[in-house]
């Protein structure tokens, strides 16, 4: 083997860092996005074990994953650092170095990991031992072999060596195929007609097909000037006659395959040995994606020809120096080296930009060829990603008329459809896609036949129409047919479960979460929606498990580490606090801009009566979302329960701005004003508020009768309270207000009756200091109501699934939260009775 100088080697470094440099500016695009920057095999958290468990996507190997990817160039990195391993492992006199042979096993097997037909290096180092390292031809084999069937000689020691070598090398390939037999266990990848239409054509178009595609795959190599991304479809029509002009091409290729191959098996020297490893470097990477064994998933793939590239750069580097020895031709076949090296260093540059983005590789795909749908299907997705949904929706509808029974293409229109809120289109699309399925056979599975991404046409459907509320069975109905179809569909029993959570059956929920779990127990977001199923069940504790769960399999999980916090915080169990505080502020790192994060942080700490720390939060929120309702009203409801009512009230007044039917924020605004800023009037026209909102609310309505207490007018004050009472009968606290101002009422009479004038200021003071007790006993009622509230405040927010900023008002309390409202009444309650003590004199 030739040595390279570092002169050689520089500029060979130099031309490719030149033809490739401007690739450093392309984004992610094609595969790229499902092999690297959605593979979860790549994540820090994934198991090691993976690699050798899932494919190049991360998908386990055992399911309906195709050869296709961009792996084939690590793979050739491995299979020619495996072939020059080999080249070492013929010692002096012909002896065997077994090490060499044991490393090229080792890169022979990372070969294959990387892509399938790295293990056919292995064919090619038994082609080297044979006809390069032994010297052998294919005659003196012949001669050899008839010789030895006949019993007239025997096997020679250096070939019973070169034996003995190939047996341990074919054994580990053996091995190799075993194990990867094994791992796919014994399954095919499935493909459908849309993939190869050869394949599943009847014959002779499926051979004259596959034969034709030879010398297509031999042109792109001699001539790359129209490159495409994806061959896959309608790209290459099929031969379907032997009169077909198309089957000239394959059988002039055929012709010059065959003259090279007599030429290098049958003539010895240095020029026939050099035409046979360029041929085997042409021909056996390329058998796997030949159809040959096995049907693959592409027409024609660019990628497949990297190895085979190098076979071909050697047969033409051969024939070039065999032309530029004579000198008549020299001159000119340097030039024509120029011009070549020159020209493909061009269209190397300017097809480096055609990967720029997934947009400008599919539009110049479009360029070399128009009938294959998945391009025009492929630009419409990038359109779409860039939320051009009018120029996608063009570019789909372009991937019908190609293709009409291209059910991808169907769905792709009424998604866009949905996407424009066309709901009607959207759905007549979706119709067209389901009628272009295969028909339900009781008890046949259709592995084989139907691609699973084609099986969403029954999700996406069902998706549609579910937002009307009437069809909800109807919708069921599509997930089921779904699940028929396919019985491991996972995202069908995904997709049900949550159907079935809208339809109040969280049982069935359950069911269908449990029947999706058996299929992929490393979902987190299956083990959230199980746990969110089991909040519906009212069991929080198997909901806080599940919850767990997820947050196991994937710690940055958003909602788990969101809504397991929140559950924690309304268990009431103190021992959950710092978890529940750590989850949160896990969530803010990973959400910095969800409010509510923050929000209930403020309500964490509002538990643990850290009053500063509360405000801090809360004050976050509302600069993160300023009409943020529950933070506005608790951050306020913080400051009165603080001693700061002053500051409470211009939260208040942006509350009220935001929300002016607030009726605790009013009640509490009331309160401050009557309270603190003595500002009568304007707790009147608070309270008369809530009654314009809501005539029969006992609170405003209790408060109003305190205000006309206040303002001295008792006969409108009782007034007042007969109509309140009437509204709560039970609330044994108005009637004692009640029986309160009347005998005020009483008694004044009595003394304006007895008393001087000169003594109407004490009356009126002992008044004063009536009402003073009866505010303060209202006020502790009002604050027994607002911190019922704050307590209401951990549930406002339970349920998060998109956004979560809304003020639900939740009319259901805990046992715990009963227990302490009746504390409070009980001792507002004595209160009373202290009060009525003082004034009857007691």
């Amino acid at each position: 083997m030739a040595d390279v100088s570092l002169k050689e080697a520089a500029l060979i470094v130099g031309v490719v860092a030149a033809c490739y440099w401007n690739s450093l500016f392309c984004g992610f695009v094609f595969d790229d996005v499902s092999a690297i920057l959605d593979n979860k095999d790549l994540h820090p958290s994934t198991p090691l074990k993976n690699l050798f468990q899932n494919d190049f996507w991360g998908t386990p190997m055992s399911e309906v994953t195709g050869v296709v990817g961009r792996a084939e160039l690590l793979s050739s990195i491995f299979f020619l650092a495996a072939f020059l391993s080999y080249t070492k492992s013929k010692g002096p006199d012909n002896t065997i170095v077994w090490t060499p042979i044991a490393v090229t096993v080792f890169l022979v097997a990372v070969a294959t990991l990387c892509k399938e037909q790295g293990i056919t290096v292995v064919g090619i180092c038994c082609v080297y031992e044979v006809f390069i390292a032994q010297g052998y031809t294919l005659p003196v084999l012949l001669d050899t072999a008839v010789q030895i069937l006949r019993g007239k000689g025997s096997i020679p020691f250096s070939m019973l060596q070169t034996l003995l070598k190939l047996i341990v090398l074919m054994f580990s390939t053996l091995l190799l195929v075993v194990v990867r037999v094994q791992v796919i266990q014994s399954q095919l990848p499935v493909f459908t007609r849309f993939d190869n239409p050869a394949a599943v054509s009847p014959s002779p178009a499926r051979q004259l097909t596959f034969n034709y595609l030879l010398p297509v795959n031999a042109w792109l190599l001699l001539n790359p000037s129209e490159l495409c991304c994806d061959w896959t479809m309608g790209t290459i029509p099929l031969v379907e006659s032997l009169l077909d002009v198309r089957n000239i091409a394959t059988l002039t290729f055929f012709c010059f395959l065959g003259s090279l191959i007599v030429f290098s098996l049958r003539y010895p020297g240095d020029s026939s040995k050099t035409v046979l490893m360029a041929l085997c470097l042409i021909v056996l990477p390329f058998i796997p994606a030949s159809n040959l064994f096995f049907p693959v998933g592409f027409v024609v793939a660019e990628r497949v020809l990297y190895v085979p590239s190098m076979g071909f750069c050697i047969l033409v580097a051969h024939g070039w120096k065999k032309l530029s020895n004579k000198s008549v031709l020299r001159k000119i076949s340097w030039v024509c080296l120029a011009v070549v090296l020159f020209t493909h260093a061009l269209k190397t540059l300017h097809r480096n930009w055609d990967w720029e983005s997934e947009y400008t590789l599919f539009m110049s795909a479009l360029k070399v060829n128009k009938n294959n749908a998945k391009l025009w299907n492929n630009v419409g997705h990038a359109l779409e990603n860039e939320k051009n949904f009018e120029r996608a929706l063009q570019f789909f509808i372009q991937a019908t008329q190609v293709q009409p029974d291209d059910i991808g293409a169907h769905m792709n229109v009424g998604r866009t459809y949905k996407n424009l809120n066309k709901t009607k289109e959207a759905e007549e699309s979706y119709m067209i896609a389901k009628s272009l399925m295969p028909q339900i056979i009781p008890g046949k599975k259709y592995a084989a036949r139907v691609a699973p991404n084609h099986l969403n046409v029954y999700i996406n459907l069902a998706n549609l129409i579910r937002a009307n509320e009437s069809r909800l069975e109807e919708a069921d109905q599509l997930y089921r047919q779904a699940i028929s179809m396919r019985p491991d569909f996972k995202q069908a029993y995904i997709s049900r479960g949550e159907l079935l959570l809208k339809m109040n059956k969280p049982l069935k929920a359950k069911e269908a979460y449990l029947r999706a779990l058996e299929l992929d127990r490393t979902n987190a977001d299956l083990w959230y929606n199980l746990a969110i199923v089991y909040i519906e069940l009212k069991d929080p504790a198997e909901a806080l498990k599940n919850f767990n769960r997820a947050l196991e399999l994937n710690p940055t999980h958003k909602l788990a580490l969101f809504n397991s916090a929140l559950l924690m915080q309304e268990s009431g169990d103190a021992r959950l606090r710092p978890e529940a505080k750590q989850r949160l502020l896990h969530y803010v790192k990973e959400e910095p801009q969800d409010a509510n994060g923050y929000f209930n942080l403020g309500m964490l700490a509002m538990d643990d009566k850290k009053d500063t720390e509360a405000e801090a939060w809360m004050k976050k929120a509302i600069r993160l979302q300023p009409n943020f309702r529950s933070a506005l009203f608790n951050l306020a409801l913080l400051y009165s329960q603080t001693g700061k009512e002053l500051m409470a009230l211009p939260v208040l007044e942006d509350l009220l701005r935001y929300y002016p039917d607030h009726t605790k924020g009013l009640i509490l605004k009331g309160d401050i004003l009557m309270n603190q800023k003595k500002d009568i009037v304007g707790a009147k026209m608070c309270f008369e508020k809530i009654l314009e909102l809501d005539p029969n609310n006992v609170q405003g309505k209790h408060n109003l009768c305190v205000v006309y207490f206040e303002e001295r007018d008792l006969i409108k004050a009782e007034k007042c309270l007969v109509e309140t009472l009437a509204l709560a009968p039970h609330e044994e606290y108005i009637q004692r207000h009640l029986n309160i101002v009347r005998s005020k009422i009483a008694s004044l009479s009595a003394t304006e009756q007895s008393l001087p004038p000169a003594d109407g200021t004490a009356a009126a003071e002992v008044k004063k200091n009536s009402f003073q007790n009866l505010k303060d006993v209202n006020s502790e009622q009002k604050t027994t109501q607002t911190t019922v509230d704050n307590n209401k405040g951990h549930s406002e927010n339970k349920k998060r699934t998109e956004q979560n900023n809304m003020d639900k008002e939740t009319p259901k309390k805990s046992t715990k939260e009963i227990k302490d409202i009746e504390k409070k009444r009980v001792a507002a309650l004595k209160r009373l009775e202290e009060i009525e003590r003082i004034l009857n004199g007691e």
